[in-house]
């Protein structure tokens, strides 16, 4: 209904403000359902906490609806955030979310723009998200993969503001947030706001929503701040959503302390089944575990019950007579609550360019981003032997004295195929389109109008049977872990859909992948596959790292 001026409510999903105009601008409701929020005797403010159609469709039924939004857009979003007049005589505190998965991150080294000097913050806490995804190949791999991050933000050169830490989570799992709450409680404190920043599907929403059902968050708020939508479609979050940071004094970090110190006495067996079901959900999907408690609940009175003595007074002959039912009252904040509150802030993602996530439908990117523990796939090829990953990536094994190893990293959905170098072009050009490769998916009309691969030579060495000498990254779509013989030259050809980047990481990411395997299976390249167990984070059974 244009008819409708915008409502100046801001959807409780995503941030963008509801309204009813235009079915692909971002907030759209339905004019039918946006009135009868309306009409009551809350008027406007019947919105409240409502979702727009895109969130909830994302949210119940995991269905994208595709927005008229210029990527653009959302930087300018965030920008125009970071460049507010500071609040409290102090910056705010940006911390920074990317995905393990994409180091080098593509968009981190665009941070120092997007800051400029004109931008008053205070630090940067860059926090790699989906740890939960990667296996352990070998003993202490979480400090190594810490440490590869600490590298990856030097070569960005984080000018823009002085970096405060990194720290590695699963913003989905819990692994790592309870630390991380520990660390922004002791070293930030209450001093100012802080602004989750980060590339699309970097999980910030998800680390939101983690963060406003924690000590981070005032005790109140979980009952009045709706969380954030969270989807794999890249782009959740349109504009600024936000909650108010709890103030750790020394008696709530005291108490605080107690608590995580009285759950890391327990052992598994200790937990109540409530726990324990929550973790063996979480252990199917991620390496690494941890619940996100809470120790400042706030109490909540008992509920009243309404006797209406009129709904008793009906003959057998008559039909119950059902009372309107009252308007429910939405919490607010009070005044007093929120005048000098700190506030945590989540931002739209910052579109990630030259990307294969964006030549992808809603189907396949569910396909392609993986939600579950990554269980490598590991192949011993010959010269004249080619790797596919899906039909969106390929590695050619051209030149070497010696058979090498390739290992996969990528969504467990995705199917890897080998082939020989005679018949890859024919096989691709058979079944891209089909089930056999996957994605993407639509057949002949869909390939006409996708990207061809294209080609990239590349030159490497050898280091030894048990250690990878680089990681060949297909884009988003996953990488290939490559071991070779020590000092044994390789010319490998990889191929990415045009438009996308294809990135040769050195050193790699988890340099030890190969060796999580089982045993060869007769007659082909391929190993058998083998998957780590979980660890649960804060409890006895947990190895310390």
């Amino acid at each position: 209904d244009p008819s409708v001026p915008p409502s100046g409510v801001s959807c409780s999903g995503c941030g963008a403000e509801l309204q009813c105009r235009d079915a692909v601008a971002p907030g759209f409701l339905p004019a039918e359902k946006y009135r009868s929020l309306t009409e009551g005797p809350a008027g406007l403010a019947g919105l409240r906490g409502a979702v727009c159609q895109r969130c909830w469709l994302l949210a119940h039924h995991g269905q994208a609806l595709q927005l008229r939004l210029p990527p653009e857009q959302h930087r300018l979003v965030v920008s125009a955030a970071l460049r507010r007049p500071p609040r409290h005589g102090r910056g705010p505190l940006l911390l920074y979310i990317l995905d393990l998965l994409e180091l080098p991150d593509p968009v981190l080294p665009q941070l120092p723009a997007l800051l400029g000097p004109d931008v008053p913050a205070a630090g940067v806490l860059v926090v790699g998200n989906k740890v939960d995804l990667l296996p352990a190949d070998s003993p202490g791999h979480l400090g190594r993969l810490r440490r590869q991050l600490a590298a990856a933000c030097t070569q960005a050169g984080l000018r823009g503001a002085p970096l405060v830490d990194v720290r590695l989570v699963s913003a989905k799992t819990g692994f790592g947030v309870e630390r991380l709450i520990s660390r922004l409680q002791s070293s930030w404190k209450c001093a100012g706001d802080v602004y989750l920043l980060g590339a699309t599907n970097s999980g910030k929403s998800t680390l939101f929503n983690s963060l406003l059902q924690s000590d981070y968050c005032k005790s109140r708020a979980p009952d009045i701040v709706n969380r954030a939508t969270v989807s794999p479609w890249p782009g959740t979050t349109l504009n600024l959503l936000k909650f108010p940071i709890i103030n750790p004094t020394c008696d709530r970090i005291f108490r605080r302390q107690e608590r995580l110190k009285e759950e890391a006495t327990k052992t598994e067996d200790q937990l109540s089944s409530e726990e324990r079901k929550y973790l063996n959900q979480f252990k199917k999907q991620g390496y690494l575990v941890g619940e996100v408690g809470r120790t400042f609940q706030r109490q909540k009175s008992s509920a009243v019950i309404d006797f209406d003595p009129d709904m008793l007074s009906y003959s057998v002959d008559e039909d119950p007579k059902i009372s309107a039912r009252k308007h429910e009252e939405r919490e607010e904040f009070t005044h007093n609550e929120v005048k000098d509150a700190r506030w945590c802030f989540d931002t739209p993602g910052i579109v990630k360019e030259n990307c294969v996530l964006n030549l992808l439908t809603e189907k396949e990117v569910k396909l392609v981003l993986p939600i579950h523990a990554i269980v490598p796939r590991t192949f011993i090829l010959k010269p004249g032997m080619v790797l596919f990953l899906a039909a969106l990536g390929r590695v050619d094994y051209l030149q070497g004295e010696k058979p090498a190893w390739f290992s996969v990293v990528a969504s467990n959905l995705l199917p890897v195929h080998i082939s020989t170098l005679s018949n890859a072009d024919d096989l691709y050009k058979k079944y891209a389109g089909q089930e056999f490769l996957k994605v993407p998916m639509g057949g002949e009309e869909r390939m006409k109008e996708f990207p061809q691969l294209v080609p990239q030579d590349i030159t490497l060495k050898g280091i030894g049977t048990t250690e990878a000498v680089a990681d060949i990254k297909l884009s988003s779509a996953g990488w290939v872990a490559v071991t070779a013989h020590a000092e044994e030259k390789l010319l490998l050809r990889a191929y990415t859909p045009e438009g996308t980047t294809l990135v040769v990481r050195e050193p790699p990411l988890l340099p030890y992948i190969s060796a999580i395997r089982g045993a060869r299976i007769a007659g082909t390249a391929a190993y058998r596959t083998k998957k780590p167990p979980s660890l649960v984070e804060n409890l006895k059974t947990m190895e310390r790292r």
